[in-house]
Protein backbone atom coordinates (compact mmCIF):
# COMPACT_ATOMS: atom_id res chain seq x y z
CA UNK A 1 0.00 0.00 0.00
CA UNK A 2 1.22 3.52 -1.00
CA UNK A 3 0.84 5.11 2.23
CA UNK A 4 0.63 8.85 0.71
CA UNK A 5 -2.15 7.96 -1.81
CA UNK A 6 -3.88 6.15 1.16
CA UNK A 7 -3.67 9.41 3.82
CA UNK A 8 -4.68 11.31 1.02
CA UNK A 9 -7.36 9.17 -0.10
CA UNK A 10 -8.56 9.22 3.13
CA UNK A 11 -8.81 13.04 3.43
CA UNK A 12 -10.82 13.09 0.58
CA UNK A 13 -12.81 10.53 1.22
CA UNK A 14 -13.88 12.27 4.77
CA UNK A 15 -14.26 15.70 2.70
CA UNK A 16 -16.78 14.31 0.38
CA UNK A 17 -18.42 11.25 2.14
CA UNK A 18 -18.47 12.87 6.26
CA UNK A 19 -15.85 11.36 8.83
CA UNK A 20 -18.26 9.99 10.59
CA UNK A 21 -19.66 7.37 7.56
CA UNK A 22 -15.63 6.75 6.37
CA UNK A 23 -14.49 6.05 10.36
CA UNK A 24 -16.90 3.40 10.48
CA UNK A 25 -16.76 1.38 7.84
CA UNK A 26 -12.56 1.41 8.41
CA UNK A 27 -13.58 0.31 12.11
CA UNK A 28 -15.99 -2.08 11.32
CA UNK A 29 -13.35 -3.54 8.71
CA UNK A 30 -12.99 -6.91 9.09
CA UNK A 31 -9.81 -9.20 7.79
CA UNK A 32 -11.88 -10.78 4.99
CA UNK A 33 -12.88 -6.69 3.71
CA UNK A 34 -9.97 -4.51 4.80
CA UNK A 35 -8.65 -4.93 1.78
CA UNK A 36 -11.18 -3.46 -0.31
CA UNK A 37 -11.63 -0.42 2.30
CA UNK A 38 -7.98 0.04 1.80
CA UNK A 39 -7.90 0.00 -2.08
CA UNK A 40 -11.09 2.25 -2.46
CA UNK A 41 -9.30 4.77 -0.01
CA UNK A 42 -6.01 4.92 -1.61
CA UNK A 43 -6.98 4.01 -5.22
CA UNK A 44 -10.68 5.48 -5.79
CA UNK A 45 -10.18 8.93 -3.77
CA UNK A 46 -6.21 9.06 -3.96
CA UNK A 47 -5.27 8.33 -7.10
CA UNK A 48 -8.64 9.05 -8.95
CA UNK A 49 -10.40 11.50 -7.08
CA UNK A 50 -7.40 13.33 -6.23
CA UNK A 51 -6.20 14.45 -9.82
CA UNK A 52 -7.01 17.70 -10.56
CA UNK A 53 -8.96 17.49 -14.27
CA UNK A 54 -12.19 17.42 -13.05
CA UNK A 55 -13.76 19.27 -10.50
CA UNK A 56 -15.47 17.26 -6.83
CA UNK A 57 -18.63 18.92 -8.14
CA UNK A 58 -18.33 17.17 -11.64
CA UNK A 59 -17.04 13.83 -9.90
CA UNK A 60 -20.09 13.81 -7.70
CA UNK A 61 -22.32 14.62 -11.10
CA UNK A 62 -20.89 11.59 -12.96
CA UNK A 63 -20.86 9.44 -9.89
CA UNK A 64 -24.27 9.56 -9.56
CA UNK A 65 -25.54 8.68 -13.35
CA UNK A 66 -23.08 5.78 -13.16
CA UNK A 67 -24.11 4.70 -9.85
CA UNK A 68 -27.44 5.10 -11.08
CA UNK A 69 -26.94 3.07 -13.78
CA UNK A 70 -25.54 0.28 -11.83
CA UNK A 71 -28.18 0.32 -9.84
CA UNK A 72 -26.07 0.20 -6.71
CA UNK A 73 -28.58 2.35 -4.02
CA UNK A 74 -26.28 2.09 -0.93
CA UNK A 75 -23.42 3.50 -2.81
CA UNK A 76 -25.90 6.22 -4.40
CA UNK A 77 -27.22 7.27 -0.91
CA UNK A 78 -23.79 7.58 0.39
CA UNK A 79 -22.72 9.55 -3.05
CA UNK A 80 -25.95 11.83 -3.06
CA UNK A 81 -24.75 13.09 0.37
CA UNK A 82 -21.09 13.81 -1.04
CA UNK A 83 -22.53 15.34 -4.19
CA UNK A 84 -24.61 17.85 -1.80
CA UNK A 85 -21.34 18.53 -0.02
CA UNK A 86 -19.70 18.95 -3.15
CA UNK A 87 -21.83 21.48 -3.94
CA UNK A 88 -24.23 19.86 -6.44
CA UNK A 89 -27.65 21.03 -5.82
CA UNK A 90 -30.82 19.13 -5.52
CA UNK A 91 -32.18 20.69 -8.72
CA UNK A 92 -29.42 19.12 -10.40
CA UNK A 93 -29.26 15.69 -8.54
CA UNK A 94 -33.29 15.58 -10.03
CA UNK A 95 -31.70 16.07 -14.06
CA UNK A 96 -29.20 13.69 -13.63
CA UNK A 97 -31.64 10.92 -12.41
CA UNK A 98 -33.65 12.35 -15.27
CA UNK A 99 -30.81 11.75 -17.75
CA UNK A 100 -30.25 8.44 -16.24
CA UNK A 101 -34.34 7.53 -17.34
CA UNK A 102 -33.40 8.36 -20.74
CA UNK A 103 -30.33 6.47 -21.16
CA UNK A 104 -30.21 3.59 -19.17
CA UNK A 105 -34.06 3.30 -17.88
CA UNK A 106 -36.83 4.33 -16.01
CA UNK A 107 -36.85 1.33 -13.41
CA UNK A 108 -33.10 2.64 -12.99
CA UNK A 109 -34.24 6.19 -12.19
CA UNK A 110 -36.83 4.91 -10.70
CA UNK A 111 -35.08 3.94 -7.91
CA UNK A 112 -32.37 6.14 -8.22
CA UNK A 113 -34.97 9.11 -7.49
CA UNK A 114 -36.23 7.14 -4.32
CA UNK A 115 -33.02 6.52 -2.68
CA UNK A 116 -32.02 10.20 -3.66
CA UNK A 117 -35.09 11.39 -2.44
CA UNK A 118 -34.54 9.79 1.53
CA UNK A 119 -31.60 10.83 2.00
CA UNK A 120 -32.22 14.90 0.92
CA UNK A 121 -35.01 14.39 3.47
CA UNK A 122 -32.51 12.93 5.97
CA UNK A 123 -30.49 16.00 5.30
CA UNK A 124 -33.35 18.59 5.81
CA UNK A 125 -33.69 16.71 9.36
CA UNK A 126 -30.52 16.66 10.32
Amino acid sequence: MNQQLFEKGLKIRKEVLGAEHVENSLKNATDFNRAIQELVTEYCWGEVWGREGLSRKSRSMINLAMISALNRPHELKVHVGGAIRNGVTPEEIREILLQVAIYVGVPAAVDAFRTASAVLEEMKEA
